[in-house]
C-alpha cells in the first residue's frame, strides 16, 4: 500500500524564501468589484495563505493564477495611476512566484520534492491525463507501472479477458512505436508509476480510482475528466534516478 507522509518544512529555506511581508490585495491595488478583480484578490490571497504554511507548490500555482487574472484587469485599466500600482504588484507577485519555482526546482535537482494532492469522493476533474502530463516531458522514453489490481476498467473480470485486453493494448502501441512489456506477480502491493525522467507518483488506490459511470451515455463514459472519482490520496516525488526493475 502506498502511504502518505507531509513533506517536512526544510531547515533552511531557500534565500529567496525567507519570511517577508506579502503586498495587500484589493486595497492595494484599487481593484473594483468586477468578477475578474474580485477572482484575481481571490486566488491571490490563497496563494499568500499557502505561501504562509510553506505549501509551495500550491503557493505557486495561485500565485500563477493570480497573476494572469491580474494581467487581464490590467488591461482593461485606463486609469494611469491604477496601471502604474497595478505593474509594480504583479511585478513582486512575479518575483515571489519566481523565487518559489528556484526553490522547487532545486528540491527536485536534491530528490527531495513531494506534492501531495487529494482527491475527494465524487470529485472530477481528475483523468490520467489531468494528473500526469505535467510530468510527461518529451524526454520520458519508459514508464513503468506497478499495480497489484490493474484487472479491470472498474471492478473484476476474468484473467483470461484481461490477458485479452492487454494484448489488443500492447498491439495498438506497437503501431504508434511504444512497445509495452507486462510482467505478472503473486507478491507484489505496492502501486506506484515511475518515469524515466525522474517522476515517481504513489496512488492510495492505484490506477482504479474511478467510479463507474452510470451507463455508456453518461458524460463521464468517455472523458475521465468528467467521472466522478473514489476518495484517495495521490503523492507526487522527484528523484534524481528511479530505480530499476
Amino acid at each position: 500500500m502506498a502511504t502518505s507522509r507531509k513533506r517536512s518544512r526544510p531547515a533552511q529555506l531557500h534565500p529567496g524564501l525567507r519570511r517577508r511581508t506579502t503586498p495587500g490585495i484589493m486595497a492595494k491595488f484599487g481593484l473594483g468589484q468586477d468578477p475578474q478583480s474580485t477572482a484575481a484578490a481571490t486566488v491571490l490571497k490563497r496563494a499568500v495563505e499557502l505561501d504562509s504554511e510553506s505549501r509551495y507548490p500550491q503557493a505557486l500555482v495561485c500565485y500563477q493564477e493570480g497573476i494572469d487574472l491580474l494581467l487581464q484587469v490590467l488591461k482593461g485599466t485606463k486609469d494611469n495611476t491604477k496601471r502604474c500600482n497595478l505593474r509594480e504588484k504583479i511585478s513582486k507577485y512575479m518575483d515571489r512566484a519566481e523565487n518559489i519555482k528556484k526553490y522547487l526546482d532545486q528540491e527536485k535537482e536534491d530528490g527531495k520534492y513531494h506534492k501531495q494532492i487529494k482527491i475527494e469522493e465524487n470529485a472530477t476533474g481528475f483523468s490520467y491525463e489531468s494528473l500526469f502530463r505535467e510530468y510527461l516531458h518529451e524526454t520520458v522514453t519508459e514508464v513503468w507501472i506497478e499495480d497489484p489490481y490493474i484487472r479491470h476498467t472498474h471492478q473484476g473480470i476474468e484473467q483470461a479477458q484481461q490477458s485479452r485486453g492487454l494484448q489488443e493494448i500492447e498491439e495498438s502501441l506497437r503501431s504508434h512505436g511504444v512497445l509495452l512489456e507486462v510482467q505478472y506477480s503473486s507478491s507484489i502491493h505496492d502501486r506506484e508509476i515511475r518515469f524515466n525522467n525522474g517522476w515517481m507518483i504513489k496512488i492510495g488506490r492505484g490506477l482504479d480510482y474511478f467510479k463507474k459511470p452510470q451507463s455508456h451515455f453518461s458524460l463521464g463514459y468517455c472523458d475521465f475528466d468528467l467521472r466522478p472519482c473514489h476518495e484517495t490520496t495521490v503523492d507526487i516525488f522527484h528523484k534524481k534516478h528511479t530505480k530499476n526493475i
